[in-house]
């Protein structure tokens, strides 16, 4: 029998990691700290909440199948502030609402994309990418990236066949936290285009990036809108995971494909979570820029914490928006590692093998950490903890 498309992929990460904390207690002196999952665990502000309340109890609509691609109402708010953020032009036929980011991902993947057909991504990558594109029968090719967590545009030039359809970008970046400087991505652009493929560039953590202004200029490319697909969640913005919005960005003609896809898995976005999402970008622009100058302070932390291990041999790779990356310095490989930390340390945190394909002996030394849920103070004790392991490191590279 031939087995079924799911069964070319793993289980999924975060539910993997979850069952590592069957069976340990923590104590109320040493609390679990759980840097596992990019989620805010916070619900959203009362004021979103009061109008999520009355749209429930005075819109009829509210619980009634909407157009596949989106209430107009926020594919129009989006384009208008994506236009103003970039300084170019999106109208609302270019934008596309979806259930979350993750569905614009797929709907992005079925609409460009056949099976046998190639993706490029950078690794360490996103888990579900790589999740969606095995399901999909579409290979993903690695592109390794430096010790900067940057992938390299002639390296990815080198790895296009004639199977190729798309490059993915993942800016700032999960897993590894690092922001893509515009000029990089420009440059992968610029690649895509000149070789007819697209560029998909997911940037669900864009209102976290600690850079001033926009963090590139695709959208004021003649054209754009033939090369470019810009995924979005509002997800992270307002507190919105349980309700799945996301946005997908690109031409009309793209779109219309997508929402063959869309209309036979979703069949509309949830019509209370686009409502809440609209109300958002309208109304809590002060309330979002405090929560991105708290996720740039614990950031900060971050940075302020990492010598202390950097002395016992980690080292801090990649840090910003949701993530901090790590190379840890002990002989035992990530994925046993990982559930060791829980039992004996109260931490839950993610493996590099789950951000790398299995032949990748990078991911054994790597660590994923998701800060955004941990303030100053839990930050700190996560780190003492860390500098606390006195478990066996790895052999010294070979210096001949």
């Amino acid at each position: 029998m031939t087995p079924p498309r799911t069964a070319a992929t793993f289980a999924p990460p975060v539910m993997e990691a979850r069952r590592w904390l069957e069976g340990v207690e923590f104590s109320a002196e040493r609390p679990l700290i759980n840097v596992s999952q990019a989620a805010p665990v916070d619900p959203p502000p009362d004021a979103l909440r009061q109008a999520i309340a009355e749209a429930a109890l005075a819109d009829p609509q509210a619980h009634l199948y909407g157009p596949v691609l989106g209430r107009p109402e926020l594919r129009a708010e989006l384009a208008a502030q994506w236009s103003e953020a970039y300084g170019g032009t999106v109208t609302a036929d270019h934008v596309g609402i979806t259930a979350g980011c993750n569905q614009a991902f797929c709907a992005a993947i079925a609409a460009l994309c056949d099976h046998g057909d190639e993706v490029i991504v950078p690794v360490p990558w996103y888990f579900n990418h790589k999740m969606w594109l095995d399901i999909s029968g579409v290979t993903a090719v690695p592109l390794p990236t430096g010790a900067d967590l940057l992938p390299d545009p002639e390296a990815a030039a080198a790895r296009i066949t004639p199977r190729t359809r798309a490059i993915v970008l993942v800016t700032p970046n999960n897993p590894g936290g690092v922001e893509y400087p515009a000029d990089l991505v420009a440059a992968f652009y610029r690649l895509a285009q000149h070789r007819g493929l697209a560029l998909v560039v997911d940037e669900t953590y864009r209102d976290f990036d600690a850079r001033p202004g926009a963090s590139h200029a695709l959208f004021a490319e003649p054209g754009w809108d033939e090369t470019l697909v810009h995924l979005y969640s509002f997800s992270k913005a307002y507190r919105l995971t349980g309700h799945r919005v996301g946005a997908m960005v690109t031409s009309p003609e793209r779109l219309a494909e997508a929402e063959k896809f869309l209309d036979t898995v979703t069949i509309c976005p949830n019509q209370l979570g686009q409502i809440a999402a609209l109300w958002g970008m309208r109304n809590l622009r002060q309330w979002l820029a405090g929560e991105r100058a708290e996720i740039l302070d614990r950031r900060a932390a971050i940075g302020e914490q990492a010598p202390r291990l950097a002395a016992q041999g980690w080292h801090l790779m990649g840090c910003g928006a949701y993530f901090a990356y790590l190379r840890h310095p002990f002989a035992l490989p990530s994925d046993e590692l990982a559930p060791k930390l829980v039992r004996e340390a109260g931490i839950l945190l993610l493996p590099g093998t789950m951000f790398r394909p299995a032949d990748d002996p990078a991911g054994a030394r790597e660590l994923r950490l998701a800060f955004a849920n941990a303030d100053r103070a839990q930050i700190a004790t996560l780190f003492d903890r860390l500098a606390g392991l006195g478990w066996p490191l790895a052999p010294a590279p070979d210096s001949a």
